[in-house]
């Protein structure tokens, strides 16, 4: 018997109950973007830009499912 030390999928990365849509998330990701580059202008606390980057990497992680979903085969959704 082996033991799990961790879950398969960090929670961060867990699908939530709403979906956004394609065109949401590009979006999000964009303002995610400039913020961290004006992050980095100013030279701000690592653990700042830290969090930007966990949420842009999340929005990412998310436009890539609701890419999926778009253009899966109705076939495979069923």
């Amino acid at each position: 018997m082996s033991t799990v030390l961790r879950p398969a999928t960090p929670s961060r990365f867990r699908r939530g109950r709403t979906h956004h849509t394609v065109e949401a998330l590009l979006g999000e990701i964009d303002g995610l973007t400039a913020e961290r580059q004006r992050l980095r202008e100013r030279g701000v606390d690592p653990a700042k830009l830290e969090r930007n980057r966990v949420k842009l990497a999340r929005a990412q992680w998310e436009l890539s499912h609701a890419l999926i979903e778009r253009y899966r085969p109705a076939s495979e959704a069923a």
